[in-house]
Formats: structure tokens, sequence, C-alpha cells
């Protein structure tokens, strides 16, 4: 028997979504597509509900000593995070949201739509990272959700190991 024995189909915190059966990664990066943070849902979960967890995972603040962090003055999204309290709660926190609006097809056009260039190709560039490098992440195999939390870190932590190399 294996350490982590494969499984097919199932686990823990397993759901359909709307592509089928699975689970949804979602991982606050910064500019350059690096990884920060990770969390996991079902597939059926809400996604507005992780911004807030997210962003309370990484701390942004300055530090006591050695040099200091910049503190997150922007936050771009996809539209799947869109909405009102979520806008709200992070500028409460001095962070302007960049979120594009989700578009109801009730509503009427009125006028021209705003467009908000989010620099979606970094969050992009994450996932394809984690897809080309660790295809144990493609495909949930585990059956326990911790197991499946500890690889995403793991490929978080080997991607900031590599970056650290490459440029010191």
């Amino acid at each position: 028997m294996a350490l982590f024995p494969p499984w097919k189909g199932g686990g823990e915190e397993i759901a359909y979504g709307g592509k089928g059966k699975g689970v949804l990664i979602h991982t606050l990066t910064e500019g350059n597509g690096m990884p920060l943070a990770n969390s996991t849902t079902p597939a059926n979960g809400n996604e507005r509900e992780q911004v807030l967890p997210l962003l309370d995972k990484v701390k942004l603040r300055t530090l006591k000593r050695g040099r200091p962090r910049k503190k997150l003055k922007v936050l771009a999204t996809d539209k799947g995070y869109d909405s009102k309290e979520k806008r709200a709660a992070l500028r409460k926190r001095g962070i302007r949201p960049q979120i594009p609006k989700r578009v109801w097809k009730t509503k009427k056009n009125r006028g021209r739509p705003i467009k908000i260039s989010v620099p979606r190709y970094q969050q992009e560039r994450c996932f394809a990272w984690y897809q080309r490098k660790y295809r144990r992440l493609v495909v949930r195999w585990e059956r326990k959700k911790v197991y499946f939390d500890a690889f995403i870190d793991l490929a978080t932590i080997h991607i900031w190991i590599q970056r650290i190399l490459l440029v010191g």
C-alpha cells in the first residue's frame, strides 16, 4: 500500500460544478504571477467568499525588522469574484478593487460599458506552471483534502525556490 494511494473521482470536498466533478484552486499571486497563497473549495463553492481569507493568509504589512514590505494597493480579479460586499470590504482595508462587473442579460445596456483591463494573464501563468510542472495537481487523486492542499503548497514553495535560485 502506498503512502498516497490514488483514488480517482472522489474524496473530501468534491462536488459537481459547472465543468463537472472536482475542486477549485484559488490562488493569490503577485504582479509577476508568483503564487502567494492558495486554498481549495468544492467545485460548487462560492468564489467570492475566498478573497478575504486569501488576503489574510499573506502578511502584507511592514515588518518590524528587515526590509519593509509594500502594502497591497490594487487587487485584480476576474468577474467571478464581483460583489458589492467584497468591493466595500476591500476598500475598507485600503485596497482598490479592480474587478470587472458581471453582466446580467436582463438589464438594458445603459450607454457604453466600462472596460477594466484586468491583468489576467499573470494568474493564468501561475496555473500553467502548476499544470506543466506538477501533473499531480491537474487531476485530484487524493482522498483527503489535506494531502491535496499539501501538494499545492509544495508546488508553491518549489516555484519560489526556483525563482530565488535564478535571481540570486
